[in-house]
């Protein structure tokens, strides 16, 4: 694999998927939102429903920002009530600035809903149009950026799947590619091993301070989250450190380059392709905005359980539980737990996927159930509480 098709972007990424996105800066505009995307040909909703204000939420107005400018997304519509603090062009503007199609409005100056929402299809057709008329071109593997993910581990995912995406993120890096996974909670018992692949001694101090950053943050005393599942535990897993040894594999062996930080002040981005540890939560829905506004193209996704969805960015979705093998599965790595196949042939059935996906192939749901494009912001008040104080 050394090219992909892709659609050209003013601003010199390229995209495997063409969509419009339709932003609502706040959840007031939901409705109107999804009527103008229901006559719109090939967009997706983002919608806001955190708050209409400014102040405090600069982390979730930047996804926002960022996800507008993912390759994947040809032009961005944003729209807004008009009467909260988040005018729309804060959102628009950057995305314009970069060469891309935004167009922004609000419902007040619109004079009303229905006017809004009729307006609103004329910029989306306008839009659709444009989308329409890009072509797509070949593409240096060196351009695709893949996000990776787990959910629902049990013992099939450290043994069988999370290796297997593991080896196929070395051979991706290894092609040129970028490769980037989060959830560095679920990375809890894996710093000294983490370290070591880390290119300088400033990446290893930042991947053990932003990993126990969120520790901090999700176990807080008297108010401690589940974050090892009565799934882990019945899918056979014993302890949050067998967890997160699991975990680590879909990360590959190769060298890290970084640890992109996501937050009010921050939001890094790969600066040369290979291996990125990021701040992407672990929280399924918000992963994949955050990937999203990391500019992924695709995510390869490792399961124990059933999993998730995401209209932005397709995901491939691969399984070692020979009980979960159904239609949603593109890759059953149960050949592994059986050990009728190997993780290098695994990793190369998962290669394949990403050329086929990369090329405009859907993966086996896509277009089906996707999950909400949640905007997930870590809350400024505890950071402070906490301590934690990103320069």
């Amino acid at each position: 694999m050394s090219t992909f098709k892709g659609y050209p972007r003013p601003n010199g990424t390229f995209g495997i998927r063409n969509h419009l996105l339709i932003i609502a800066v706040d959840e007031c505009c939901e409705g109107i939102a999804r009527n103008i995307s229901n006559e719109v040909k090939g967009s997706i909703v983002v919608t806001n429903y955190n708050t209409c204000m400014l102040g405090g939420n600069e982390e979730m107005i930047d996804t926002m920002i960022h996800t507008g400018i993912n390759p994947n997304v040809a032009g961005v519509l944003v729209i807004a009530m008009g009467c909260g603090s988040i005018d729309p062009e804060l959102v628009a503007a950057p995305i314009r600035a970069t060469g891309l199609h935004a167009y922004s409005m609000t419902v007040i100056k619109s004079k009303g809903t229905r006017t809004t929402i009729s307006e609103g299809i004329e910029l989306g057709k306008k839009l659709e149009a444009y989308a329409n008329s890009i072509e797509r071109v070949d593409v240096p593997v060196s351009k695709l950026v893949i996000g990776v993910k787990c959910g629902g581990s049990d013992t099939s995912s450290g043994i069988a799947s999370n290796p297997s995406v593991g080896a196929a993120v070395d051979k991706m890096v290894d092609m040129g590619s970028t490769c980037m996974a989060g959830e560095l909670i679920e990375l809890i018992g894996c710093e000294d091993i983490l370290r070591q692949r880390a290119v300088s001694t400033e990446v290893a101090d930042k991947i053990c301070q932003l990993i126990a950053e969120e520790e901090h943050r999700w176990h807080v005393e008297g108010t401690d989250v589940e974050t090892m599942s009565i799934g882990n535990s019945v899918g056979g897993l014993t302890t949050i450190d067998e967890k997160s040894h699991g975990a680590m594999h879909k990360t590959g062996t190769r060298a890290i380059q970084d640890v992109l930080r996501i937050n009010h002040l921050h939001r890094e981005k790969p600066t040369k392709p290979g291996f990125y540890l990021t701040e992407t939560t672990h929280l399924c829905g918000s992963a994949a905005m955050h990937f999203a506004s990391l500019g992924a193209h695709l995510i390869l996704w490792t399961s124990g359980g059933a999993g998730f969805n995401n209209a932005i960015t397709p995901v491939i979705r691969v399984s070692g539980n020979e009980h979960l093998i159904t239609e949603d599965m593109d890759i059953n790595a149960c050949g592994i737990m059986k050990a009728t196949d190997t993780i290098d042939n695994v990793s190369d059935e998962i290669v394949k996927k990403i050329h086929f996906v990369a090329n405009g192939g859907l993966t086996n749901i896509e277009g089906v159930g996707f999950a909400y494009a949640s905007l997930y912001q870590k809350d400024q008040r505890l950071e402070r509480v906490l301590n934690i104080c990103p320069e």
